[in-house]
């Protein structure tokens, strides 16, 4: 048997092996799984049982204080009474970057409902970015600590963008990780009353 990877000569019953041991059968499916998994995972927005980690996370977020780009404060509990969205995201997040003007504009189509950025970032980095590219719904800074919040509601691989749509009461209605889909988004909104 040839190997013609190597291109040497490989003993009859000997399997050319890569030097983890793996046989080159084996080592193609894990890394066509791998590529398959990070495609989908960039092209195909996951919608997350609502229900899940609903129960302390949601709280801790809720009552946790969080900086704005201004140096004001604000806890997410202060809008509750109304529909909200809180987009986890970060300047360094090229799905996340895509998805602000669409979220911008379902901002503006739903006025009922609050809409807050949460960024995984440094608020200097946030104020850079939002000079740039400007949203009409408040920005908060959570920085690396958000990714165990995110983690506790439910996104375990601690993912972005991470979306999460809250009722009136504050109960989680729908997350999505992965870029969100306008036209669902507004279903959703509508339909929670916003």
């Amino acid at each position: 048997m040839r190997d013609h990877y190597l291109s040497r000569e490989v003993p009859p019953g000997q399997v050319m092996s890569n030097i983890t041991g793996m046989d080159r059968r084996t080592f193609l499916l894990r890394t066509l799984t791998l590529a398959t998994t990070a495609w989908l995972a960039r092209h195909t927005p996951m919608a997350l049982a609502a229900d899940m980690g609903s129960g302390a996370a949601t709280r801790d977020l809720l009552g946790r204080q969080f900086p704005d780009l201004s140096g004001g404060s604000h806890r997410l509990g202060d809008w509750r009474g109304k529909p909200m969205l809180v987009n986890f995201w970060a300047t360094w997040c090229a799905p996340c970057v895509k998805e602000m003007p669409a979220l911008d504009a379902l901002s503006k189509l739903h006025p009922q409902a609050q809409f807050v950025g949460i960024g995984v970032d440094t608020a200097d980095n946030m104020r850079k970015f939002a000079a740039k590219v400007p949203v009409s719904y408040p920005l908060l800074v959570a920085g690396p600590g958000a990714i165990d919040l995110m983690r506790g509601m439910g996104n375990g691989p601690g993912g972005l963008p991470f979306t999460v749509l809250l009722d009136k009461d504050g109960a989680i209605s729908h997350k999505v990780l992965g870029t969100v889909k306008e036209d669902e988004v507004s279903a959703w909104l509508k339909s929670l009353g916003a």
